[in-house]
């Protein structure tokens, strides 16, 4: 099997109890770090899980030869094993992989590059053990966090994590570090699910696909990779939001999206054309903010009376009566208010910084801010929460 980005991949449920942990490390490149952290795991699950668990590294034929090295290992460590994939490439289906090969009820992930600290898998061991269905090792819980990430590391972390909330509310919000590539899980919550993952963030498809009701999460911190190179590039943050698109569409509303861009588009129409109307030196010529504020206010009823009527009809078809829609109505421009504050924010930003011919600077914040106004006006505004008609 190719690591075709289309590619679905299931976890089979086991006919008969084999081991109870099965730990997958995912490698390419990490031939100087494979050793100590197999020993280091070992001796921490030897104590904790004596004969009851298994290490399975899973290598994308890295050029210095990982698997090779891991493969050495075996003599000493019988409890490991060694899978050499050839012509595939993604720490996702990587992981995946090697739970397929897996014999464990609980299957879990840990990076080979020995940034994750292997103690923590006590605690995590012990959540699933009281009853949790994922463990999830975190830098934002108490006890977490991370060792010396420059300010640009630390904000596109968080900058990725809130696109995540904004693209899948119900998913990412399940934990505080959405992004973590080290935790455990039942194999009875994935099992028989079709799994699709995209680049690195494998728990982010385990939290969407998954039978997950029950997750606690341990602080560690981050650790500084001591020997190798860091694989995180601008490729990744593309295959994430990739990823997060994916599963939106793939987990419903995307027809009623395409209702509210629809109806967003002649927004679009009718807040440009008031723009140009007002700040235009050949119309009124008035300022820049001013007159976006007001072609945004506009443009913002327009856009509530025809969600209203079209893109949330099912929705408001059970709460008919003139206050039901005069709440709405608030609720709409409030969260359309705050994005408008942020696309004048945005406007400013590509038109006085950037230097982008005003109109289309218009046009980027409005498309980076319809997100925004989509899935919180669906969880807040259109939200029935009155059985009165």
């Amino acid at each position: 099997m190719t690591s075709n980005l289309t590619s679905v991949i299931e976890i089979s449920s086991l006919n008969e109890r084999s081991l109870y942990f099965s730990l997958v490390i995912p490698t390419y490149n990490e031939s100087q770090n494979i050793k100590d952290l197999v020993a280091a795991l070992s001796k921490l699950l030897d104590e904790y899980l004596p004969r009851n668990y298994e290490l399975i590294v899973v290598d994308d034929d890295s050029p210095d030869r990982t698997w090779e090295v891991a493969e050495s290992l075996t003599s000493d460590y019988p409890h490991l094993k060694v899978i050499r994939r050839k012509g595939e490439r993604g720490l996702s289906t990587a992981v995946i992989r090697g739970w397929q090969n897996a014999g464990g009820e609980v299957l879990g992930v840990i990076d080979g590059d020995l940034q994750h600290p292997p103690e923590r898998l006590v605690q995590l061991l012990a959540a699933i053990q009281s009853g949790a269905d994922l463990a999830v090792a975190s830098r934002h819980v108490d006890t977490g966090g991370v060792s010396d990430w420059n300010v640009a590391r630390r904000f596109l972390s968080r900058g990725a994590q809130l696109l995540g909330l904004i693209i899948l509310p119900g998913v990412i919000g399940k934990v505080s570090d959405p992004l973590s590539g080290y935790f455990i899980v039942k194999r009875d919550a994935i099992c028989d699910r079709p799994l699709s993952p995209i680049g690195y963030k494998i728990l982010i498809e385990v939290l969407a696909r998954g039978q997950v009701f029950k997750v606690t999460e341990v602080g560690y911190i981050f650790q500084e990779r001591q020997e190798g190179e860091s694989k995180v590039t601008w490729k990744q943050y593309v295959e994430y939001i990739s990823h997060l698109v994916r599963l939106r569409l793939s987990l419903g509303q995307f027809s009623r999206f395409m209702r509210f861009g629809l109806v967003g588009l002649s927004g679009v129409f009718v807040d440009m054309t008031v723009l140009y109307l007002l700040h235009d030196p050949s119309s009124l010529g008035w300022g820049l903010t001013r007159s976006k504020f007001i072609a945004g206010e506009i443009a913002i009823i327009n856009n509530f009376f025809w969600n209203d009527a079209w893109t949330f009809k099912d929705l408001s078809g059970q709460q008919t009566a003139w206050k039901f829609k005069l709440k709405r109505f608030i609720k709409f421009n409030l969260v359309c208010l705050i994005g408008l504050g942020l696309n004048i924010s945005l406007l400013n930003l590509f038109f006085n910084i950037l230097h982008i011919h005003y109109l289309i600077a218009n046009f980027l914040a409005i498309a980076i801010v319809t997100v925004w106004n989509f899935w919180i006006n669906l969880k807040l505004s259109w939200r029935v929460t009155d059985a009165g008609k």
